[in-house]
């Protein structure tokens, strides 16, 4: 009964720390392996930039037009995802007009903050 109790603090800490530490971890270096040109990352450092180039453990960073840094993949902290897309508003923000073309008035008015519609 002695040795359960000693045992069962360490399976907890196992299961609730440990664990999902080594998945993050597994996930991270999944991520690093998979980066390609073209993919938009976000470095440790937090500068944001598009990989342009991979040769092994480097890569080429555009950081900004016609500035490219070499980073090591282990550098990367995050691939950036694309935003999600919104069906309610079109590319240039603006209210989308559904399959009539119309806007409808009470979403205009009410996203200008006008209730007299």
């Amino acid at each position: 009964m002695s040795a359960l109790l000693f045992l069962l603090p360490l399976i907890l800490l196992w299961v609730l720390m440990i664990r999902p530490q080594q998945q993050r971890m597994r996930q991270t270096r999944a991520m690093a392996a998979s980066l390609a040109p073209g993919d938009e990352v976000v470095t440790a450092g937090g500068i944001y930039g598009t990989v342009t180039a991979a040769d092994g453990e480097v890569l080429s960073v555009e950081v900004a037009p016609g500035v490219v840094v070499r980073v090591l993949r282990g550098a990367i902290a995050q691939r950036v995802s694309p935003p999600p897309a919104d069906d309610d508003v079109d590319a240039d923000g603006a209210p989308s007009t559904g399959a009539s073309g119309a806007v409808d008035p009470g979403t205009v008015d009410s996203a200008l903050g006008d209730d007299d519609a």
